[in-house]
């Protein structure tokens, strides 16, 4: 798993917590996944125990637009859950997408 480092990947951010890296398939030219590095399925699972950790991911995504240059032009932060969401990946995971004029439609 990436999280865990047992997949190489281009880091941007990381933390005791959370770990943000460049997608290994980019759909924007900045394509960033952040993710917390306790295990937490979906965003059905975040509760009053782990929302800390998910407070922590979004001031991050918000450092990371700015380091980016993307911060004033405009981003987008998807996470997936569930079957019908797409979610292909059985942790919760933030993708920020920018860098470009992104696509109005999200089907």
């Amino acid at each position: 798993m990436i999280a865990e480092k047992q997949i190489p990947s281009q880091c941007v951010y990381e933390s005791d917590n959370i770990i943000a890296f460049r997608d290994l398939n980019p759909q924007a030219p900045v394509h960033i996944l952040v993710v917390p590095k306790m295990h937490i399925t979906s965003m059905n699972d975040i509760n009053s125990e782990n929302s800390g950790v998910v407070a922590e991911i979004f001031e991050t995504i918000n450092k990371i637009a700015e380091s980016e240059g993307i911060k004033e032009s405009g981003y987008r932060v998807i996470s997936n859950c569930g079957n019908d969401g797409c979610q292909s990946v059985e942790h919760l995971h933030f993708h920020i997408l920018g860098g470009r004029k992104l696509s109005e439609t999200l089907s």
